[in-house]
């Protein structure tokens, strides 16, 4: 399963929702200094989504804040869980 995220480094929190175009938005208290963001975003994810951090993975955008994301294998609920976290306020 393959989403957008827009990543918001350095908030008071992590959180996991809200939309930005098209893409989920992903807050991590993690700054983005030698890819501290983005293992923050691979845990957040992960717990958002029931799965284990090492099944999501970056795929593209590592040193942005627009980056691909992989979860593979998929969640039973994941397009469905996706749908609900974009349209919720973190």
């Amino acid at each position: 399963m393959r989403f957008t995220i827009r990543v918001r480094p350095g908030a008071r929190a992590d959180a996991v929702g809200g939309r930005r175009g098209d893409a989920l938005v992903v807050s991590v208290a993690a700054p983005a200094v030698e890819g501290r963001a983005n293992e923050a975003v691979c845990k957040v994810l992960a717990g958002a989504f029931g799965v284990r951090a090492r099944d999501v993975a970056i795929v593209h955008g590592d040193r942005g804040r627009d980056k691909l994301v992989e979860i593979e294998p998929a969640p039973p609920d994941g397009p469905g869980l996706l749908a609900r976290l974009r349209d919720s306020a973190s």
